[in-house]
């Protein structure tokens, strides 16, 4: 399962890729990725997305209250896909 974690900020999206990395080491490195809206003209309104691959679907109930967390303490979501 892919988990998007969506951000405002960049260092609020890179701090919480290395979190994800250091406490889930069995999903790998998350990727860091800049998206901008469709149809959007102010490049500055782009959102960071941390892209979790949890192919093997190793993340708990408990590690996914953990993410929440992590989002909720940095006025982030997270979507999956």
């Amino acid at each position: 399962m892919r988990h998007l974690l969506v951000f405002a900020e960049r260092d609020a999206a890179e701090e919480v890729a290395e979190i994800v990395a250091e406490e889930f080491p069995m999903i790998g490195v998350p990727a860091v990725v800049r998206e901008t809206l469709a149809g959007e003209d102010d490049a500055e309104d782009a959102q960071w997305l941390v892209v979790v691959e949890d192919l093997a679907e190793t993340l708990t109930p408990e590690g996914l209250a953990r993410l929440d967390t992590l989002l909720e303490d940095r006025d982030g979501w997270r979507e999956t896909g």
